[in-house]
């Protein structure tokens, strides 16, 4: 299994690279300007999951080979991209267009971000009094017009090669959406969901244009992030807004209070629980290793609580990846070496391994993601209470923590 990539998308200017410095440990170059983003940028984001080690009062035990675990709330890396701005006409090759969406063809997700305070217009230039509502559906439909002109300029040569090989409908698209890093699957549901049942050879523009609808549904489902939510005009776009759009598919987020957050949080002036409205100063906690703050970083904090946190629960940015990981479907699933001490061989701590699995993943497909050689030699398995199952059943919550049988003992690393 490849590594799961969510990807950061958007005009230039609305945030995106504010937006991977605040949700992971990258350091992207942000400016107010078009096309600050060149190449793009790699991050990795930690969600939160429970791990099983409360469940089993095993916590203090704990020790995640990658990401942390705190008080049995695990902390899950997942990569962030954050590509190049999109500008009208990129479809065409306008502006970064033509590599924007050569970097797309990476990811799994879509984060749209879009500057909800209306400061920045479609090329990513300041402004005032801009309306964003229209940002959401350009860059869908520029993404949109990318595919669909790659297919409709050689349609008549694929529907003769679909015809001359006998091939099913699936086959031939699967060939066509392969360079959108589309397997079999994805194009059997993307078929589904299209309802489209006639022949390639008399499928016309329209036709070829719901496929493609459908496609970027299956492909790139997308979680709109409306950013910079403490400036003055926000408000009324982000109403405007949630009233046209699928609520549970938009995620109100400030990157730069998330930032500044977290960067006092590392530089010990404030112990702030990430996802929350939770900040805690030297004067809530006397007796921590705080530092004092002085007048100025005082009112600072306190705007963002009055801006941000207390008028939205949070910043929102560790939200916008959960949702991401749900729309993905994704499982988390645990190797283990023993069903009784949940540990690793060397006795480095329980629950040393979480891998995130696609839905529908078996248990031989999961042992060969864990190591080729575990499923080379395996020759069973068992979850929770010994139970045994079988290699062809699917993970999931159920029976996500599993130990492999293999003709060479038992085995649970990754």
């Amino acid at each position: 299994m490849k590594d799961v990539v969510i990807a950061c998308v958007g005009k230039p200017s609305a945030g995106k690279s504010s937006f991977l410095n605040a949700v992971t440990d990258a350091t992207a170059k942000v400016g107010n300007y078009p096309f600050t983003t060149i190449k793009p940028n790699y991050g990795v984001a930690y969600f939160p999951i429970d791990c099983p080690c409360k469940r089993f009062g095993k916590e203090k035990l704990c020790s995640p080979r990658y990401g942390r675990c705190i008080d049995g709330k695990r902390f899950v890396p997942i990569q962030v991209m954050d590509v190049a701005g999109l500008v009208p006409g990129a479809s065409e090759g306008q502006g970064l267009g033509n590599q924007f969406l050569d970097d797309l063809r990476h990811a799994n997700a879509l984060i749209h971000v879009v500057d909800v305070s209306g400061t920045t217009d479609a090329n990513g230039k300041e402004t005032i009094g801009y309306d964003p509502i229209g940002d959401i559906e350009w860059l869908r439909s520029e993404i949109h017009s990318w595919i669909f002109g790659n297919l409709n300029k050689k349609w008549s040569q694929i529907v003769r090669r679909h015809t001359a090989t006998r091939s099913t409908v699936v086959e031939t698209m699967q060939l066509q959406f392969s360079g959108y890093g589309a397997n079999m699957t994805c194009v059997q549901k993307t078929m589904d969901r299209s309802g489209v049942k006639d022949n390639m050879d008399i499928w016309d523009k329209a036709t070829i244009k719901k496929v493609v609808d459908s496609f970027l549904d299956e492909r790139f489902p997308t979680i709109i992030a409306l950013n910079k939510i403490d400036l003055p005009d926000s408000d009324k776009n982000i109403a405007k807004i949630m009233r046209k759009y699928d609520q549970n598919r938009v995620v109100l987020t400030s990157a730069l209070a998330e930032t500044f957050l977290r960067k006092l949080s590392k530089q010990k002036f404030i112990k702030y629980d990430e996802g929350t409205d939770i900040v805690e100063t030297k004067e809530d906690l006397p007796d921590s290793d705080l530092k004092p703050l002085d007048e100025k970083l005082q009112n600072r904090i306190e705007k963002v609580q009055d801006l941000v946190l207390y008028r939205y629960g949070s910043t929102g940015v560790q939200d916008v990846i959960l949702k991401a990981v749900e729309v993905l479907g994704l499982i988390p699933a645990f190797p283990v070496k023993s069903l009784t001490t949940f540990s690793n061989p060397n006795g480095k701590g329980v629950f040393r391994d979480c891998v995130m699995i696609w839905s529908g993943t078996t248990v031989l497909e999961f042992a060969e993601i864990v190591h080729p050689e575990i499923a080379k030699n395996y020759v069973g398995a068992e979850t929770i209470g010994n139970r045994k199952i079988a290699e062809d059943d699917i993970i999931t919550l159920e029976n996500n923590i599993i130990c492999f049988k293999t003709s060479q003992g038992t085995s649970g690393d990754a």
